[in-house]
């Protein structure tokens, strides 16, 4: 997952304390915004939103899904599953339309964008048929002199979802269909690039048969609004996919209005290539997970750790693995410009700092038809070490950084020496070894044998350390937002 790059809230600004209608005497200090819809391909403007007024965000939107919610809640389970259901198809028969947007909006290549939104009706799919166990209620044996005891899960409310443009239409249903299926409402604050992938979501949603208007609604608001938002009464809790800064303030925020909070954030992934590994595997692995949405994923390898009997092999590797990539089809532009800056601030410094490039780099040639400013050629830095910029921080970029390994043990210690723990991958011809590593010693919060490490709707999703709270997907995902509650019957 990537920062959302408008979100920059500290913990100690005045509008973080709570008052009485916070959103209008923000908007009383300033006129409405307006946010451009830019294409990083071509850097030109395509379509604006203007923020929305304090009437449409109190008066109407908040106030419209608590109304929704108090409808929807009495909704049985299996129906609210079987209602949110539907969104399967529709996914499917907007795909392409879909990918289009995205690749404008953030530049996504197409075909990555189609398959973005496939994985979208996928995720509806598992829980239109595991949701209904996962919300069934689940009975323990009755106290002394109780007839029965169980436990029931209740929505909670209004949930915010604050999402980031670097998969705009998979972390809005990611997080927005568990929790409608358990019986909350939601209310979007997408990335400011990527409101036209909110207002699809907000169209697929609030269209299918049986969902309560405005049950689900995009807010087209500035990050001043955010705070307010969450300030709230109504709202009751909020899920944010983002940076490491905004993931603290917002997990603070909550925190002070004692509202649950699900929280994740970035990660600085290790891969330990051990000596023993399949090389060509390997290699395959790093470099595809890396270029993969331009290098624009939390959870891709940023660190490759390789043992350094095999270094210089698997560099070689990684250099044939990468030339075969293609512009438009593998990768394609960053999101912005400032992107693009930052990307080649982190590579310079590392070079500075004594790492070696490979290949790519700030000056690499430009493809054909790419325009916008905003390209960064997927890049390999070898020689990496601890201190270095390339090691210590998240390059969100199709940076591939190469750091020599003395032995398993070591490779392990450099895997863990980082504040984050999103995901990790251990490469060994061993499946045994690579389990036991995988299990008990990578810091992570998932851990692939001989794999890239990636999302799924039937497993969790999440990290530990600076990667975040909470977790997303499978029924970890779908219980986050509910109320835990334990019933007791007296005979």
């Amino acid at each position: 997952a990537g920062p959302v790059q408008m979100l920059r809230l500290n913990a100690t600004r005045r509008c973080l304390r709570p008052a009485p209608s916070a959103v209008a005497a923000v908007l009383g200090r300033r006129g409405l915004a307006t946010f451009p819809q830019i294409d990083p391909r071509t850097s030109k403007v395509f379509k604006e939103y203007k923020e929305m007024s304090q009437e449409e965000v109190e008066g109407r939107s908040i106030v419209g899904a608590q109304a929704a919610f108090q409808e929807w809640r009495h909704v049985p389970p299996l129906d609210r599953i079987r209602t949110m259901s539907v969104a399967a198809e529709r996914l499917r028969a907007s795909a392409d339309t879909a990918a289009e947007l995205i690749n404008r909006e953030m530049g996504k290549p197409v075909a990555q964008g189609k398959a973005e939104v496939l994985k979208c009706a996928y995720l509806v799919d598992w829980y239109a048929q595991h949701g209904g166990k996962i919300l069934k209620d689940k009975e323990y044996p009755p106290l002394p002199g109780f007839r029965k005891s169980f436990v029931t899960y209740q929505p909670l409310g209004v949930i915010l979802s604050i999402m980031p443009w670097n998969f705009p239409i998979w972390q809005v249903i990611r997080m927005c269909v568990p929790t409608l299926m358990a019986g909350n409402a939601v209310l979007l604050k997408h990335a400011p690039n990527c409101f036209g992938s909110a207002e699809l979501c907000e169209d697929l949603i609030n269209g299918l048969p049986g969902v309560p208007k405005g049950l689900f609604k995009s807010l087209v608001i500035d990050v001043p609004q955010v705070n307010h938002v969450l300030e709230h009464k109504i709202v009751q809790g909020v899920a944010l996919t983002g940076s490491e800064s905004a993931g603290r303030a917002v997990a603070a925020k909550a925190g002070g209005l004692l509202k649950k909070a699900v929280v994740e954030l970035g990660g600085c992934d290790a891969y330990a290539i051990l000596a023993d590994a399949d090389l060509d595997q390997a290699a395959e692995a790093v470099v595809s997970a890396r270029v993969l949405n331009s290098g624009q994923v939390c959870s891709a390898p940023k660190r490759a750790i390789v043992d350094k009997t095999v270094k210089a092999a698997f560099e070689q590797k990684v250099l044939e693995k990468l030339a075969q990539k293609q512009y438009g089809s593998d990768f394609g532009p960053l999101v912005h410009s400032r992107a693009r800056e930052d990307v080649a601030k982190q590579v310079k410094e590392s070079q500075e700092q004594g790492a070696k490039l490979l290949a790519g780099g700030a000056d690499a040639r430009v493809p054909a038809g790419e325009s916008g400013g905003c390209f960064f050629a997927p890049t390999v830095l070898t020689d990496v070490k601890p201190g270095m910029t390339a090691f210590d921080k998240e390059i969100f970029g199709p940076v591939i950084s190469i750091v020599e390994a003395e032995d398993e043990k070591h490779a392990i210690e450099l895997a863990n020496t980082s504040h984050y723990g999103l995901g990790g991958g251990v490469f060994t011809k061993d499946l045994a070894k690579g389990e036991s590593i995988a299990v008990k010693d990578l810091e992570a919060g998932m851990s692939f044998v001989n794999d890239t490490v990636r999302s799924d709707p039937s497993l969790p999703f999440g990290g530990v350390k600076a990667s975040g709270l909470g977790r997303e997907c499978a029924a970890f995902g779908m219980l986050e937002f509910v109320n835990v509650k334990t019933i007791c019957v007296k005979k």
